[in-house]
């Protein structure tokens, strides 16, 4: 079975992608062999005028298949390196004959043109960066890009040397470094596509052009005498501060930890000193190099790879039918309720959004109305489609109206005694195939399960804040949760898109039990007298999106308040006060509850923008700090959230160390640069591990401690993914 196919109409070659099966084309070794020979058939037939590239799906394609790449690692002999630059010399080739129309010097060029509807990511969109002509369908679902950046790479076949040929080097950036997929119109005006036409006219638009096309239109501007890099080559006065500005804003942005970027930047540096073909050997090497390293892997392993398989249903239990979900209901119409229902409408399902009454279940509909409103704005969707959507939600304050619905969903306050309450009042309306979950994002869900008759049909399915713009869902079995229980909660989570991780239930479940301590710590450095500057920059220079203060403040005080409070009570006199816990009390005795209320560790303004850190930090009752190494910062903020990972790894809370990389990136963005927390502790080498850790607990306390996995990983020279270390 191809994943190419080629027709002749009108003596027009239409080269088809369609793998068939997966429900998204990427490209193989196979496939770009396939698609080699017929490119190369159809320019060397004498009779073909020219040539269509597009989609037998709706979407053009999903870019390389990473696993291909990962395979070359290990299947070319003792030179990885060098079979890895052979096959991207090979696409380059291809692109080539495309971008010249020709096989032989002497050769009349053929027209070539991609006509493409849906998703263009990575080698798809490259390969539309080699065609003469580019048409795409005005369809609110077209999205082209390159965001190979965002797994550990760059666009390595083409994209890194033709987008700035294309569109001059600061247009380029944010297409090269920014990872981002543009709707059509924002395509054309970046300049990566030239026209936008309705779908149903797409191949009849691209037939027309080959027609009328003329010599001079299958020239590119690189392969004329006399090009000159828009903006200026890096030698030219403006060209130069050009460089210099994107040197500057990829250090700024990704403090040197992501090779990737600084590898795209040498590679469009280099290439603009020399000619086209020398730019595309430059652009080979500096992927080669890239694809080989450690972070590249890790981050190619948990973002393509695990990620994708969580997707699919890795852990889904294989003897329950689908659940074919139709229609389920939400208690509760606040941000997290009224974001689970739109999601849920978008994916296609009806919605029940109902609260204690019907004016403040109209509010949340009112929410979710105006994301609608902004996705139309944004061109995301059509007024027709944003229509279709909100009438999908129905509003009520009973619970006899979720007696169709499938899985019934509770995101109210975290009250333990307030859920356990509502749980007594919703299970006599359920059907008896429904399964009712919890949002809570730290009560045990065996505990909160107690108030039920059915106790197998209970589980938590924990949102990240916002619901439709994170990615993350953590679904957490109680004691007592089923399988089909499991299922459903899996099978909606693929239905909305998103990727999850199943934990066992325990406080603050895998992501939060990670999170606080990471908060913790930082908090601890203040009550210690580190400056807080410090502390916030060292966390970035680290990878982390927010410093631990800054994250804080975006939660809420009020909430870490809140949960210290139950931690407290839960722990009875296991519950020891640190110094974390008196600033936490100071802050929230000041006031200081966040960026809601304009004020916590950082300042902001009356429309909630992030100023400074606050002045008033200097008079909390802190320690008389010490000068302390950056580096000992950044090890305590590193280690004390691989730590508690690889703990709950231990006790079983999370099943496995590919839920713990996805989660830990996905959920607060732990270590993306490295592929996640037990990526980093592989990377670092156990024996140096337990030789950190050890230091740390000797000047920090117990929370530093080595866990017993470590020892025995370091004593055995192996790591958490099974591979020797060197």
């Amino acid at each position: 079975m191809t994943d190419f196919t080629k027709i002749i109409e009108e003596d027009i070659a239409i080269i088809k992608w369609d793998c068939k099966e997966k429900s998204m084309n990427t490209m193989s070794i196979k496939g770009m062999e396939t698609f080699g020979g017929l490119i190369t058939d159809a320019l060397e037939n004498k009779a073909i005028k020219g040539i269509i590239i597009t989609s037998g799906k709706k979407d053009f394609s999903g870019g390389m298949d990473l696993s291909t790449l990962e395979s070359l690692k290990h299947n070319t002999g003792e030179n990885p390196a060098s079979g890895i630059f052979g096959f991207i010399m090979q696409g380059h080739q291809l692109l080539r004959k495309i971008e010249l129309g020709k096989i032989n010097k002497e050769d009349t060029p053929k027209p070539v043109v991609w006509a493409v509807s849906g998703v263009s990511a990575g080698i798809g969109t490259e390969i539309g960066l080699a065609c003469h002509k580019r048409f795409v369908s005005s369809s609110s679902d077209t999205r082209i890009g390159l965001p190979e950046i965002l797994v550990g790479l760059f666009p390595g076949l083409g994209g890194t040397t033709r987008v700035p040929r294309m569109i001059g080097l600061m247009g380029a950036s944010s297409v090269l470094l920014e990872g981002k997929l543009f709707p059509a119109d924002k395509a054309r005006s970046i300049g990566i596509v030239d026209e936008v036409v309705p779908p149903e006219e797409l191949l009849g638009r691209a037939k027309n052009w080959i027609i009328n096309s003329k010599n001079s239109d299958l020239i590119k501007p690189w392969d004329q005498k006399g090009f000159k890099f828009p903006g200026g080559a890096p030698y030219h006065p403006s060209g130069f501060m050009s460089f210099v500005g994107a040197s500057a804003l990829v250090n700024g942005k990704t403090k040197g930890l992501y090779f990737a970027a600084k590898a795209l930047l040498s590679t469009v540096y280099e290439g603009a000193l020399v000619n086209f073909d020398n730019a595309l050997k430059i652009e080979a090497r500096w992927f080669t190099k890239v694809l080989m390293t450690k972070a590249c892997t890790n981050m190619t392993r948990t973002l393509f790879l695990n990620k994708e398989k969580l997707e699919k249903g890795m852990v889904r239990p294989t003897h329950v039918d689908d659940s074919n979900l139709q229609e389920i209901a939400i208690i509760g119409s606040g941000m997290m309720g009224s974001g689970i229902a739109y999601v849920s409408a978008i994916s296609g399902m009806d919605v029940i959004l109902i609260d204690r009454d019907k004016s403040t279940a109209e509010k949340g509909k009112e929410f979710i109305a105006n994301l609608l409103e902004d996705g139309v704005k944004k061109k995301r969707l059509n007024e027709d489609r944003s229509k279709q959507l909100i009438a999908r939600i129905k509003t009520s304050s009973s619970f006899e109206d979720l007696a169709n619905s499938d899985l019934v969903i509770e995101a109210v306050f975290e009250d333990l005694n307030l859920k356990k309450g509502l749980y007594k009042e919703i299970e006599p309306h359920l059907k008896p195939s429904a399964v009712l979950a919890s949002n809570t994002s730290t009560l045990p869900i065996t505990e909160l399960s107690e108030s039920l008759k059915n106790i197998e049909r209970f589980i938590g399915i924990h949102f990240f804040s916002p619901v439709e713009k994170m990615n993350l869902v953590e679904i957490i079995k109680g004691k007592n949760s089923g399988d089909k229980s499991l299922a459903v909660a899996l099978d909606f989570t693929r239905k909305i898109k998103k990727t999850p991780i199943v934990v066992n239930d325990a406080r603050g479940f895998f992501a939060n039990r990670c999170i606080i301590p990471y908060i913790n710590e930082g908090l601890q450095m203040v009550s210690e007298g580190i400056k807080p500057s410090l502390i916030e920059n060292c966390a970035k220079h680290i990878g982390m999106p927010l410093g631990p203060l800054q994250l804080i403040d975006e939660l809420s005080l009020n909430l870490a308040v809140s949960v210290a409070n139950e931690t407290k009570d839960a722990m009875g006199t296991d519950y020891k006060e640190t110094g974390a816990t008196s600033i936490l009390m100071e802050m929230y005795n000041k006031k200081r509850f966040g960026r809601k209320n304009n004020g916590g560790f950082y300042d902001y303004d009356e429309k909630g923008k992030r100023r400074n850190l606050w002045d008033g930090l200097v008079n909390l009752k802190i320690e008389n700090g010490s000068d302390v190494a950056p580096q000992e910062v950044k090890d305590r903020l590193s280690y004390i959230q691989a730590l508690e990972a690889v703990r709950a790894y231990e006790e079983k809370i999370l099943l496995n160390i590919e839920e713990g990389d996805v989660g830990a990136i996905l959920g607060w963005g732990c270590l993306i640069w490295a592929g996640g927390p037990f990526s980093w502790l592989d990377m670092v080498g156990h024996e140096k591990v337990s030789e950190d850790c050890s230091k740390l607990e000797k000047k920090f306390g117990v929370r530093f401690k080595v866990p017993n996995i470590i020892k025995k990983l370091a004593s055995e020279r192996s790591s958490f993914y099974r591979e020797k270390v060197s």
